[in-house]
């Protein structure tokens, strides 16, 4: 009863002076409400990271072809460097761990159809690169292994392009230009969209299937070759390249760290030319997991920064009372109560404003998700021009509320409340009775 009474008398000493309460409360509010919100923006920043890490796959182990530093290339003529197809198929027949082992070759080209023209990368790979890459059909069918081994003209095409080049008509069964080489190809499948793929820090840079067009690696190999030239007026410079990218499956997720050790000594050979790059998925993945949580921890001393600027409020607003209240404290001492009534006092009505502050800052912290979705659809449809050219992370990031983060910062927000409110109210306590009955 003495606790419901001292409650009471709490609430009613700070409703005298609603707006002073309000604005202390509006701290610790925001205070709150911050450390939510910032928790759940850098949980759906990592989780996306790690989507796009997950989606390379934990399993594989990317080696890449990469150009050498300009000393080891040859200015005016064709510098053979990178992957070659001998080593794929040494990868394949020495590593017992492999599941599955797949070459790509890619090259920049032209694709038209009729008066269509659309920029893009050919690709050449095998029937295993739709499932290692998660690419989807979403008509027709990807290439097969006879299509292959037959050296087939036959190509597939991601949404994008089928939709660039065939608008009006269903792309199956039609004929897709090279004009760069004089070549075409009957499409036999669509792919369904596909979103980029994460940069492999700085192995890879982030992949982009929106413009692939697909061939088996073998019709690449015969129609257009291993080299690539590129002429400047009357000079001219190139490469020679057989294999982009070998990308391999391992048969378990534990045996993924040795076997890129194999395929790195295997590999040594180009450490000379610095021509490859190999890339692990799964340790990039645990570095996200690492990062994820100093990131929280940076947010979360930042929101509570905000929290502390809450506290210094209510001492403030505090100090203020226990002045403007110093002849009622020396009357309720005259009265008979003791130092601790007086104590209790004072620390209820912080403790009221922090509570307040914390349940309220909580309620506008779960609509993080919702708030964040409306403003960005809101600003699509107002502004396109400007959304589209924000980066990915803004434009796909989707909030994750962390469900510690609630009870954490309502803690916080008592803790702080009773914190700051401890010392005006130790100060109210030790006044003087005489004293305080003379204060006008």
């Amino acid at each position: 009863m003495l606790w419901l009474r001292t409650l009471s008398l709490g609430v009613k000493s700070l409703l005298l002076h609603p707006l002073r309460s309000l604005l202390t409360v509006l701290g610790i509010f925001i205070g709150v409400a911050s450390v939510i919100w910032l928790l759940a923006i850098s949980e759906g920043i990592s989780n996306e990271a790690q989507r796009q890490i997950e989606s390379l796959g934990a399993d594989t182990i990317m080696i890449r072809s990469v150009e050498p530093p300009s000393d080891k290339l040859n200015a005016q003529g064709v510098t053979p460097y990178g992957l070659k197809r001998s080593e794929y198929d040494m990868l394949v027949k020495t590593i017992p761990t492999l599941k599955t082992a797949v070459p790509i070759r890619e090259i920049k080209r032209k694709f038209t159809h009729k008066n269509r023209t659309v920029e893009g990368r050919l690709v050449g790979c095998t029937p295993e690169y739709a499932e290692l890459t998660r690419l989807f059909i979403d008509r027709g069918h990807f290439i097969s292994d006879a299509e292959n081994f037959r050296r087939d003209s036959v190509c597939v095409l991601s949404a994008e392009v089928a939709a660039s080049l065939f608008p009006y008509e269903d792309p199956i069964g039609k004929r897709v230009d090279l004009p760069d080489h004089k070549d075409y190809y009957r499409v036999i499948g669509v792919l369904k969209p596909r979103n980029d793929s994460a940069a492999i820090g700085g192995s890879m840079a982030a992949q982009s299937f929106k413009s692939d067009l697909y061939i088996p690696i073998q019709t690449l190999q015969l129609r257009i070759g291993d080299t690539v030239v590129r002429r400047a007026g009357a000079s001219f410079s190139g490469e020679m390249i057989e294999l982009n990218q070998i990308t391999l499956a391992v048969k378990s997720i534990h045996d993924v760290k040795a076997t890129a050790a194999l395929v790195e000594d295997a590999l040594r050979s180009h450490d000379s030319m610095e021509d490859i790059s190999v890339a692990v998925p799964l340790e990039l993945l645990e570095q996200a997991r690492t990062t994820r949580l100093m990131f929280m921890v940076f947010m979360g001393l930042v929101a509570a920064i905000s929290l502390l600027v809450g506290g210094i409020g209510i001492m403030n607003i505090m100090l203020a009372t226990v002045t403007e209240r110093t002849r009622e404290i020396g009357i309720r001492r005259a009265l008979g109560a003791k130092q601790k009534d007086i104590v209790a006092q004072f620390l209820v009505e912080a403790a009221v404003l922090s509570v307040v502050g914390g349940i309220t800052g909580i309620l506008a912290g779960v609509f993080c998700k919702p708030a964040i979705v409306m403003t960005r659809e809101f600003v699509s449809q107002t502004y396109p021009e400007t959304m589209a050219a924000l980066p990915d992370v803004v434009r796909n990031v989707t909030p994750a509320i962390v469900p510690e983060s609630i009870p954490i910062a309502f803690g916080i927000s008592l803790v702080v409340g009773v914190v700051f409110g401890l010392f005006p109210a130790i100060r109210a306590a030790q006044m003087n009775p005489i004293e305080a009955l003379r204060h006008e």
